[in-house]
């Protein structure tokens, strides 16, 4: 069995109490926390070794460095083949900084985002702006409605019923029909 199946079947098991889960993850995340502080200390040094190495490097277990692995995956400069990886696979941990600040906001990973090590790799205004632009980019943005009797939008002077608003009109883009 591939360890990212492994990993998946410990980490992601419904059959197991909740508790027991929660205190699963409670201690994983502590071992996340410390794995990234190391790496943003130094941010430009590209780390890279077999799982094996890299989780013996980091104090933890071979899954979880799996764990990890998934969940870095979408920042990495070269993502690695998660799901196939084995204890000896080669795999790198080289991130574009910008966009890994940006999946822990999207991860709501405040425990993530908010290490002091990412004050010596952006500013203040540059963490609020990433954090910004993550926050924007999942946010669903309704379209205007527009009332039956209100003044139809394309400047005709009549009320929208009259207009763009009656049955088999153009609809006007930017607008849900009412």
């Amino acid at each position: 069995m591939a360890l990212f199946d492994e990993w998946k079947k410990i980490a992601y098991n419904e059959n197991q109490p909740s508790q027991a889960l929660q205190a699963f993850w409670d201690d994983y995340f502590k071992k996340e926390k410390s794995v990234y502080e190391i790496l943003l200390a130094d941010p430009d040094k590209v780390v890279a070794g077999s799982v094996r190495e890299l989780a013996d490097r980091f104090g933890i277990t071979v899954l979880e460095m799996t764990g990890f692995l998934d969940g870095i995956n979408e920042s990495l400069l070269t993502p690695n083949p998660v799901e196939t990886i084995e204890e000896d696979s080669r795999v790198s941990l080289a991130f574009d900084k910008e966009r890994l600040y940006k999946n822990m906001v999207d991860a709501r990973a405040d425990w993530l985002y908010e290490l002091p090590q990412w004050d010596k790799i952006f500013s203040a205004e540059k963490k609020k702006e990433l954090y910004r632009e993550q926050k924007q980019s999942t946010t669903v943005v309704k379209p205007k409605k527009i009332g039956r009797n209100d003044p139809c939008p394309c400047g005709s002077g009549k009320k929208y019923k009259f207009c763009h608003g009656r049955k088999g009109a153009e609809p006007l883009p930017g607008y849900e029909q009412a």
